[in-house]
């Protein structure tokens, strides 16, 4: 059976959205408490969007699938968060070309260097590491990496 996802601008409801943000994180780094940091991810979803990024959101059969934070005057992927049973699925495929679409110019992220499944992503669809760096958060060691289209 062949499997259809459509995109869409999230809708007034954040919490599916930041239910599967931390379900995504937790399937990655399961020993940080991605729960409790719920209330970050809401509060600073709110201020990219009020700085005019965008939430693009995977749908399929009316269940949101996954989802890109995109600040595209920027060229910056904020956050990706794909449901942890797709993984692989071609969801964060499909994000991503997205984001590479609306962002043509170039497109930079911060990725979890301890997160080999995430960063093999990234490369296979054309990034490539720039640098690295810390999350001020975590203190977690980050790649900063870099898609230019060509």
């Amino acid at each position: 059976m062949e499997v259809f996802y459509r995109l869409a601008p999230r809708d007034d409801d954040v919490d599916p959205l930041a239910d599967l943000w931390v379900a995504s994180w937790r399937a990655v780094l399961p020993e940080i408490d991605f729960a409790a940091r719920r209330a970050w991810f809401l509060a600073y979803l709110e201020d990219l969007e009020a700085q005019g990024a965008k939430t693009i959101c995977a749908f399929g059969a009316e269940r949101l699938l996954g989802f890109i934070l995109l600040d595209a005057t920027r060229g910056v992927l904020e956050q990706i968060a794909i449901a942890p049973e797709l993984f692989g699925a071609g969801v964060g495929a499909l994000l991503l070309d997205e984001a590479k679409r609306l962002c043509p110019a170039g497109l930079s992220l911060e990725v979890n260097a301890d997160n080999p499944r995430a960063v093999r992503f990234y490369e296979k669809a054309g990034f490539t590491v720039k640098e690295a760096g810390v999350n001020p958060a975590s203190g977690r060691k980050i790649w900063r990496m870099r898609w230019v289209s060509g």
